[in-house]
């Protein structure tokens, strides 16, 4: 029986090294190594029988969304960068070890022919597509300020973030059915940017107002539209893209950052029928950073 801990504690924060790696970022060099949720998820049926499409389920948090759909009995279709199919191949490796298909798709989502066919082979796979997750994103540190910022990344950070996401959720609509959901990952960043992070804070404001609005938008088609706004979690992402990662989560009231693992039940919760009265929420998970 699982018992009540501290949530400082329930991931005890080691003193991370110092640490970087070349983009995107990869699962095996990381110290300390990120929980998806492999030893601890247990599933109760919330997602049995439905189609899920997942953005950036390689590794991180699409990792471990992709781990905890396929526990509650949903099959999963998930996007990689072509430079990381070897994450894809342990991403699928956990879903097919919950009896669940695993569709592992290399795909661009800057692009919007890339977004419009992987909705066609989702749909070819599953015939529907019952849960969207706009997870997949881009980040760069530029400590240097807003001259740093190139019009290259820039159109890097927008393109991933908000065009893929906005291509994706309107070629998905046809095919999700009235009690679906589309999900989108925004952040902290949204509410308090870190001006080093300038443009992907951008981003993520975004994402929460076209979240809302487009919740109210599908509400008299039944399509739930929320997203979960998480804090600092350990991620490929981190060591790719920050200078620093010694620091990195400690800004957090918990004085840690999270696991992926700790994040994907608000993404379950969200895809459930238990939350079919929740549409335009941001679930905030920010280990006790106050947001609106």
């Amino acid at each position: 029986m699982n018992q009540p801990q501290h949530p400082a504690h329930q991931h005890p924060r080691p003193d991370f090294p110092s640490q970087d790696q070349p983009h995107p970022g990869w699962t095996g060099p990381m110290d300390p190594p990120p929980d998806h949720g492999e030893d601890s998820y247990r599933g109760c049926g919330r997602l049995e029988g439905r189609k899920a499409v997942i953005t950036g389920g390689d590794s991180g948090i699409g990792r471990a969304v992709c781990l905890a759909f396929a526990r509650e009995g949903a099959d999963v279709l998930f996007t990689h960068l072509d430079e990381e199919k070897d994450e894809a191949r342990e991403t699928v490796r956990w879903v097919e070890d919950a009896g669940r298909q695993a569709v592992p798709v290399s795909c661009d989502i800057r692009e919007e022919a890339n977004c419009r066919a992987l909705v066609d082979r989702a749909v070819a796979e599953f015939g529907r597509i019952d849960v969207l997750v706009n997870n997949a994103a881009f980040q760069m540190s530029q400590p240097e300020g807003i001259e740093a910022i190139s019009t290259e990344q820039f159109d890097r950070v927008l393109r991933t973030n908000l065009y893929g996401m906005f291509w994706l959720s309107k070629f998905a609509l046809p095919h999700i059915p009235a009690g679906g959901s589309i999900i989108n990952s925004a952040s902290v960043q949204a509410y308090k940017p870190s001006p080093h992070l300038l443009d992907y804070a951008t981003t993520k404001g975004a994402i929460v107002t076209f979240t809302q609005g487009l919740a109210q938008m599908l509400a008299d088609r039944g399509i739930r539209v929320n997203a979960v706004a998480p804090g600092p979690v350990w991620t490929p992402l981190i060591p790719a893209t920050l200078p620093d990662t010694v620091e990195f989560g400690k800004q957090a009231p918990l004085g840690r950052p999270a696991q992926p693992a700790e994040m994907a039940p608000a993404y379950v919760f969200l895809a459930s029928q238990e939350a079919s009265f929740i549409t335009a929420e941001i679930v905030n998970a920010t280990g006790g950073t106050p947001l609106p």
